[in-house]
């Protein structure tokens, strides 16, 4: 196999957890045909999986809602790290990858993409040495990334006046809030900034870029007058950059997108300038969605734009755990914890429950709640007083996540099931 089928339908084995311990390794190819199914006890718990129905309706959900709102999808690789999902977002449609580091980029371009953004600042000289390696063996590839000071352009200048022979780099401006990350603070900062790299013989300015997720509450009230607020801005500093002839590019990226409130800025990525402008939304965790965070935020998102309620983005990820001790009335222990699940945004939240042999799942009591997590241990709650609602020792407790990123960097693998928890696939992370 050459590298890029290694990587797209690698080994699988004992040592990667949630695999089984006396199975010989397989490629992620070969899974389907095991008949390894979750709730048959077939693979050890805990394990995150990913529902195939929900995950092939949000790819294919966000793809034509981009193309409804005449912009292009380059989604946030950082969320999955996944070179499988990566391949199934860009044969969706996607545009490119959006990526925070040069390593990521680097499994990205690995997977095959070959339009690339990183949503960051890059200014060490590690990193302008990766971009250009990656440039030189692919000459297809195209790497953007962001600039936000004149003390970051001097460290690209330095390093560019001493590799001669390099490539310019690609770069957009980004756009920044008071108080919040990376960015220009103030509209005079960016277009004097502008200038500078327009100026520079190390870069080519193509486009302007902010990130809106931060300031994101879930009240559209609150939320539309900061997101135009935050467009205005970005509209500006583009319309100056075309009135001074300061893009070095003939089309123009204007970018933004989180997975919070994408609807808001989406209407507000292709200004008309004097030239062709190209929107590039960048939300990653709408590839799974959650039951927390960002289910929440999307129910609003579905208000806003008449969509009814369920039927924009769909929970994908589980992670299934035992019960592993009874120790008092109205506590459970799960065997899972901190090492498996997110826990950032909020705790997980039980959904579903599968009895020790049982081959399908049931609701959960309502009452029943995580209220804490050690490294390898979650703590389930109810009222005491209703043991007709306890869960037994050994079956097993179907927990939704808030927050997809920071369950996906606790994994190598996930498998991918059917509706029946019947594995079909998988996919692998590189974090």
């Amino acid at each position: 196999m050459n590298d890029i089928d290694n990587l797209l339908d690698p080994l699988i084995g004992p040592g990667f957890k949630g695999f089984p311990l006396d199975h010989p390794a397989l490629r992620r190819s070969e899974l389907a045909a095991t008949g390894w199914n979750v709730l048959a006890g077939d693979l050890p718990l805990p394990l995150a999986v990913l529902k195939r129905e929900a995950l092939e309706h949000n790819l294919a959900w966000m793809q034509q809602q981009t193309l409804a709102w005449g912009i292009a999808l380059a989604p946030h690789g950082k969320t999955t790290m996944s070179p499988q999902l990566f391949r199934r977002q860009l044969d969706a449609g996607a545009w490119g990858l959006t990526f925070a580091t040069v390593t990521q980029l680097a499994i990205g371009v690995a997977a095959g993409a070959r339009r690339t953004l990183i949503a960051n600042q890059v200014l060490s000289d590690a990193d302008f040495a990766g971009i250009q390696s990656l440039l030189h063996t692919h000459a297809d590839l195209r790497i953007v990334f962001l600039v936000d000071s004149m003390a970051q352009l001097a460290l690209i200048e330095a390093w560019f006046a001493a590799h001669a022979g390099s490539r310019r780099f690609e770069v957009m401006i980004e756009i920044g809030l008071a108080g919040g990350r990376s960015g220009c603070r103030s509209h005079d900062e960016a277009v004097e900034l502008a200038g500078r790299l327009h100026a520079s013989a190390a870069v080519d300015l193509v486009g302007i870029e902010c990130y809106e997720g931060l300031g994101a509450q879930g009240n559209s009230e609150a939320d539309r007058p900061y997101a135009e607020a935050l467009m205005d801005r970005v509209e500006a500093v583009a319309r100056h950059c075309e009135a001074q002839q300061l893009f070095d590019s003939d089309e123009v990226l204007v970018s933004a997108g989180g997975s919070a409130i994408f609807d808001l800025v989406a209407g507000r990525l292709k200004p008309a300038l004097g030239r062709p402008v190209r929107g590039l939304l960048r939300s990653g965790c709408y590839v799974t969605h959650d039951h927390g965070f960002y289910q929440r935020m999307v129910n609003v998102v579905e208000s806003r734009i008449g969509c009814g309620c369920g039927d924009s983005l769909r929970p994908a990820m589980e992670v299934w755990a035992l019960v592993q001790s009874r120790p008092e009335p109205g506590l459970a222990i799960l065997a899972v914890g901190k090492r498996d699940i997110s826990f950032d945004l909020a705790l997980p939240a039980p959904i579903a429950r599968a009895a020790r042999g049982e081959l399908s799942t049931s609701a959960v009591p309502t009452s029943w709640q995580i209220t804490g997590l050690n490294d390898q241990h979650a703590y389930l709650r109810w009222d005491p007083s209703d043991e007709a609602a306890a869960p037994s020792v050994g079956e097993r407790i179907g927990l939704g996540i808030s927050h997809p990123c920071t369950t996906f960097d606790k994994w190598h693998w996930m498998p991918i099931v059917e509706a029946d928890y019947r594995v079909s696939d998988a996919v692998t992370l590189h974090f």
